[in-house]
């Protein structure tokens, strides 16, 4: 338990920290935003448009922003005030609040569809996130996580982050926190515990922003062969599933 408090601490701090360079990562830089783009867009294929949507670990609302292109109504909530601060400096239609996506302050059958990119893996109690999220989905409702998936590549994020935390490097997602990286199997069997129905499972994204041209270019020609074909080389995994009607 004390563990899991510290580790969350430690994910709020950094992310408080970075609050103001975050955009610079996915928003500002042509790879970062194509990379964005991409796993925007499969969360979006895997979700209903254009009515009640709860964005879990919102950031600075990278995502709710292509949300919005399609009308509805955002409510985003973040671990991170600093976060949060810039969201709601950028959204004056959105409600935002800072909370934990373990005890999510909402009604039941309040949303038609619940996203969330790239925070799935810090959580300490995912099967508690995702049972809280059924209660507070409509029926009929979907959910959509993005997260990084457990392959050759992300396996060595870990050590990589742990060496730039102790060189003080200043970019996000550097640090020695708690992160899992997922299995498709993994992420089916928890969907499936906290109730879900209709679930899909799948990977996307070869092309990482990390990668420096004419790398990157080059992953990104590819990318559709490998998400069909080899698609355990993608980095990613987009997990969804629907709260029985």
């Amino acid at each position: 338990m004390k563990s899991a408090i510290l580790s969350e601490q430690k994910v709020q701090s950094h992310y408080d920290e970075i609050a103001d360079v975050y955009d610079q990562r996915y928003d500002h830089r042509d790879r970062g935003k194509q990379y964005y783009d991409h796993i925007a867009q499969a969360v979006l294929d895997q979700i209903e448009t254009g009515g009640e949507l709860l964005d879990i670990g919102c950031g600075t609302g990278l995502f709710i922003r292509r949300y919005l292109k399609y009308g509805g109504h955002v409510t985003g909530i973040d671990i991170s005030s600093g976060m949060i601060k810039r969201a709601i400096h950028l959204f004056s239609s959105v409600d935002f609040l800072v909370g934990n996506a373990e005890y999510l302050p909402f009604s039941d059958n309040s949303f038609d569809s619940i996203s969330s990119l790239l925070a799935f893996s810090y959580l300490t109690k995912p099967e508690k996130t995702l049972k809280d999220c059924l209660r507070v989905l409509k029926p009929g409702g979907r959910i959509a996580v993005c997260t990084l998936g457990r392959n050759v590549f992300t396996s060595s994020l870990p050590a990589f982050f742990i060496i730039g935390e102790k060189m003080r490097i200043r970019r996000v997602g550097v640090g020695k926190f708690t992160e899992h990286y997922y299995s498709a199997q993994e992420m089916e069997e928890i969907f499936i515990a906290a109730g879900y129905t209709n679930i899909s499972i799948s990977r996307c994204s070869f092309a990482h922003f990390t990668l420096a041209d004419p790398i990157f270019s080059l992953a990104k020609r590819v990318e559709p062969f490998i998400e069909e074909k080899i698609p355990y080389l993608a980095y990613n995994l987009i997990a969804s599933g629907q709260k029985p009607e």
